[in-house]
């Protein structure tokens, strides 16, 4: 535990770490309050597409979390990032919200609706507003070898009371049974994520800690980038699950608020 007291950044996973849907798990507001005391970094790094960077940083200071549209980084915006790098402009079909939609065409593609127009990439986020439509279109898409690109791979989407929602992971799952084709994942668990905020910031890798609750993007994506791993079991990952994963987490966590207490114990 020694080595979490010399962390100068720590990057947070949202949904089922710092809150379940809008509702924040004990200990967080006291965490973020105390790093932004002590002058420590923190960054917010999210798979969830469904939402766009201003609607986090909405969503987070309702909560009372400080944070800026510059720590608050999601698996949308690296695709946009990714895309950019590669062929700015592109025209793309979206099965996303359509706040991920305009995500892409502030950023300057073309977001098209008809799938039988010229398409260079389909992308597949977090659609909390997927209809059956959209899965055909992108079955169709994909029969004509379209590229493809998924914002992340999550399965699930923790919400409260221990209920969990079809999340990214699932989408591309069905779409894989129906053509046999995968797509290119962006987000957690990919290692440039977690780079760009290593390698921008000039952070040594021991400085850097990743806190999530899912063992196959959180903590596979902290040991991919090489950085210290933290587990919180407050999300997707039960105890259980540690016992047959090959994603061993550096640290485990019941919240949060286990973390703030051994900060403010160890620092002060």
């Amino acid at each position: 535990m020694n080595k979490i007291k010399n962390i100068k950044c720590f990057i947070f996973d949202m949904d089922g770490t710092i809150y379940h849907d809008n509702n924040l798990i004990d200990g967080s507001l006291e965490l973020i309050n105390y790093l932004k005391e002590k002058k420590i970094d923190y960054y917010f790094l999210t798979n969830n597409s469904s939402k766009n960077t201003k609607e986090y940083l909405i969503k987070l200071k309702s909560l009372g979390i400080p944070a800026t549209n510059s720590n608050i980084i999601t698996s949308g915006t690296a695709t946009i990032q990714y895309l950019n790098s590669i062929k700015p402009q592109a025209n793309l079909f979206i099965v996303g919200t359509n706040s991920l939609k305009k995500q892409f065409s502030d950023s300057g593609f073309l977001v098209k609706e008809n799938p039988k127009e010229k398409i260079d990439y389909l992308v597949v986020g977090y659609d909390t507003e997927l209809t059956y439509q959209k899965l055909v279109d992108a079955v169709y898409l994909l029969s004509k070898n379209v590229k493809y690109i998924a914002t992340h791979p999550d399965l699930l989407y923790p919400a409260k009371d221990n209920l969990y929602y079809p999340d990214c992971g699932l989408f591309t799952y069905m779409l894989k049974v129906a053509t046999g084709r995968k797509p290119l994942v962006i987000g957690k668990p990919e290692k440039a994520i977690f780079e760009s905020i290593i390698f921008e910031k000039g952070y040594k890798k021991t400085e850097v800690m990743m806190l999530g609750d899912r063992l196959y993007t959180d903590i596979k994506g902290a040991l991919n980038a090489n950085i210290l791993a933290g587990l919180v079991l407050t999300g997707e990952t039960k105890e259980k699950d540690l016992e047959k994963t090959t994603y061993k987490p550096t640290y485990v966590f019941n919240s949060i608020k286990d973390l703030y207490l051994f900060l403010k114990e160890n620092k002060d």
